[in-house]
This record gives structure tokens, C-alpha cells and sequence, in this order.
């Protein structure tokens, strides 16, 4: 179902939104950065912190497999790791794999090595590398005793850090079973919930569901719900709060052009007037910043190639996108990366008409 982007203005601000609560952790706000394969690396993570507003925030997915096969090398931690020990909290680090024991090891090793906020148990990726090839992910919600194997094993593991469990409504639009499954997660002792408004079929297409996504509060009886899916603007996120009966909200593709977002979304849910968009001039600063960061921590080479993703992402929508993503996909040193930006990508009028 599509949003109402429409705001209400009021005399005094009052927030919208409680803070939730997972295990002994406060969420506040109750707007939660998605992990996101690719993209939520350390150099992401400090781009959202510097704008703030989220509640949590979470690492890319770790496979729980690879974890464990290289502690047996002895070799070091997962590169998507990189940074997790020394990093503000709160902090979640999701983690997928079919099989109880090596999620229970990696979990109780995020738990106590690695010190984090959060485990998260992926049971939402629809991707056929995870899915088909691994009978992870969202594969799983076919099978909801092995979920529940799980949850409870990791749970145990983790104690007293909370283990929290991320789901789609199902794998296929005819096979539904989110209701089910979340009952599920709640009785092998997760304590939170979030549910992407898509199947596995539907990927990323359509409109995610969030009927569905609020038909599943009442059958949740001590954790909070949070809900995902389509989440592109502050307004949608107020939104969210005022139709549906949820607890918190995951933002996840929308902040990849827009890391601000989740401070706009805080705002406005505190009853505060959503600060303008950066212009564009100022957006390109930011990617720039960005990319600093993204080169000291892989080094020039590496990072100017890992940049060019991110590029095209705050492009996106812009005027010019197209012939700036043409160009930044073929960099591949400092230097040319610094001439594409400066000459392609798009531009206030302001800027166009002084050039």
C-alpha cells in the first residue's frame, strides 16, 4: 500500500513516536539503519552517525559460515567486521546460515569478543546466493521449526545480549505465513522483530505491504515490531507511525542517496519542522567526504572502485544521473574519480549558471 505523504502541522511539538525497547537496549528514536550488503560498510556507518538520527545502527550481514572457517585458519576477523570493536554503540551485526550451532558460535562471539549491541538473524535476504545455493535467508521461512532452532540456540549463546530477527512476509505471495512465523520468533526468545513488506518472490518490486506488516502486532505479545519497506522520505516515516500499528521503522535503499534522512525522519517525528534538503553543491561535498573515508580505510586503489557504487547512488534522481553514472563507473584512481565529480555530477542552477 502506498503512503499519504501528507504532514499536519501543530502548535506544539509532540512526538509521534515512543522509544522502543530491545531486551535492555533503548532504541531512541525508534528509527533503525537496515544492514545492507555492500553498502553498510564502517565508512557508511560514519557518514549516518555524523548526521544522526538513527536509533540503531547495523553492520553489512556477516556469514556465519565463513566466520567460523576462518578462525579455523586462523586468519583474520571478516573484512565486513573491519571496525565493529572500536565503533560507537548502539551497534547490530546480522548474521545468516542455516545451521544452529555456527550461528550460536558466531553469535556468542559477537556477544562477548566483539562486545556488540545487537545479534540479528537474517531470515529476509531473497537473494538466490543465499537462498538457493545456501538455504539461508529468506529459504528459512519454509521452514519455521528449523527458525525456531535458531533463534533459540543463538539466544542462548548471546545472553544477555539481545538477539533479534529480520523476516519478509513470506516466500511467495500464495504462501504468506508472517503471522505464524513471528510467533515463532517471539517464542524462542527473540526480542525484536522486523518485517519487510515483500516476499522473497516480489525481490525489491512492487509496493512493499504494510497492512500486512501491521496485521501482525497483535499476535506479538513482548517485543516490538519494527517495519520496512519503501521508507523514501520523512513524511513517509511519519506516516508509517500514524496508519500502521507498529513499534519502530527500518529505513534501508532510500538512505544510500540520502544518509540524511534519518535525522529529517527524528524530526519530524518529534513534531519539529524537517530541515531542507542539502543542495547539491552540498550533497557533493558529502559524497567527496564520503570517499575520503571510503580511501583511509581501503587505501586509493581499492577505495576509489568501492566509490563508484556510492556515486552513482547520491546521483541518483538528480538531473544529469545518468551521463555522471556513465563516467564514475569507469574510474579508477583519485584522480579521475575527482574530474568526473567535478565535471558530472549534477549541479544547482546556481552552480550551472556561474560555470
Amino acid at each position: 500500500m502506498s503512503f499519504d505523504t501528507t504532514t499536519t502541522n501543530s502548535d506544539s511539538p509532540k512526538p509521534l513516536a515512543a522509544p522502543i525497547w530491545i531486551g535492555d537496549l533503548k532504541i531512541d528514536p525508534p528509527i533503525l539503519a537496515a544492514p545492507m550488503a555492500g553498502f553498510t560498510n564502517y565508512p557508511f556507518r560514519q557518514i549516518v552517525r555524523e548526521f544522526g538520527g538513527a536509533g540503531l545502527i547495523a553492520t553489512e550481514m556477516v556469514n556465519a559460515k565463513g566466520f567460523v572457517w576462518l578462525d579455523e585458519q586462523e586468519a583474520t576477523h571478516p573484512d565486513r567486521l573491519w571496525g565493529v570493536a572500536d565503533e560507537p554503540r548502539p551497534l547490530a551485526v546480522q548474521i545468516w546460515d542455516n545451521d544452529p550451532p555456527t550461528l550460536a558460535k558466531v553469535g556468542h562471539r559477537l556477544a562477548t569478543e566483539y562486545g556488540v549491541s545487537v545479534v540479528d538473524i537474517n531470515f529476509g535476504c531473497p537473494v538466490r546466493q543465499v537462498t538457493q545455493k545456501a538455504h539461508s535467508g529468506s529459504y528459512l521461512l519454509s521452514q519455521p521449526e528449523r527458525m525456531g532452532q535458531i533463534i533459540e540456540q543463538v539466544v542462548a549463546a548471546c545472553h544477555p545480549t539481545p538477539v533479534t530477527a529480520k523476516i519478509r512476509l513470506g516466500c511467495t505471495r500464495d504462501k504468506i505465513n508472517a503471522i505464524d512465523i513471528a510467533q515463532v520468533v517471539e517464542g524462542a526468545g527473540a526480542a525484536a522483530l522486523t518485517v519487510h513488506g515483500r516476499t522473497a518472490a516480489d525481490m525489491f518490486r512492487g509496493e512493499a505491504d504494510w497492512d500486512k506488516i501491521s496485521a501482525i502486532k497483535p499476535y506479538l505479545k513482548r517485543i516490538p515490531l519494527i517495519g520496512n519497506g519503501d521508507l523514501d522520505t520523512a513524511a513517509k516515516v511519519v506516516s508509517a507511525f500514524e496508519r500502521y500499528d507498529i513499534d519502530a521503522v527500518m529505513i534501508a535503499r532510500a538512505c544510500l542517496n540520502k544518509p540524511w534522512l534519518f535525522a529529517h525522519a527524528a524530526a519530524a517525528l518529534r513534531g519539529e519542522p524537517v530541515p531542507e534538503e542539502p543542495t547539491l553543491s552540498e550533497q557533493r561535498e558529502l559524497m567527496l567526504h564520503h570517499y575520503r573515508l571510503v580511501c583511509e580505510r581501503f587505501g586509493p586503489e581499492k577505495g576509489t572502485v568501492l566509490m563508484r557504487k556510492f556515486a552513482c547512488c547520491y546521483a541518483q534522481g538528480r538531473r544529469g544521473a545518468r551521463d555522471f553514472r556513465k563516467h564514475v563507473a569507469r574510474v579508477t584512481t583519485p584522480e579521475e574519480f575527482q574530474a568526473v565529480v567535478t565535471e558530472f555530477f549534477p549541479r544547482d542552477l546556481v552552480d550551472a549558471m556561474a560555470s
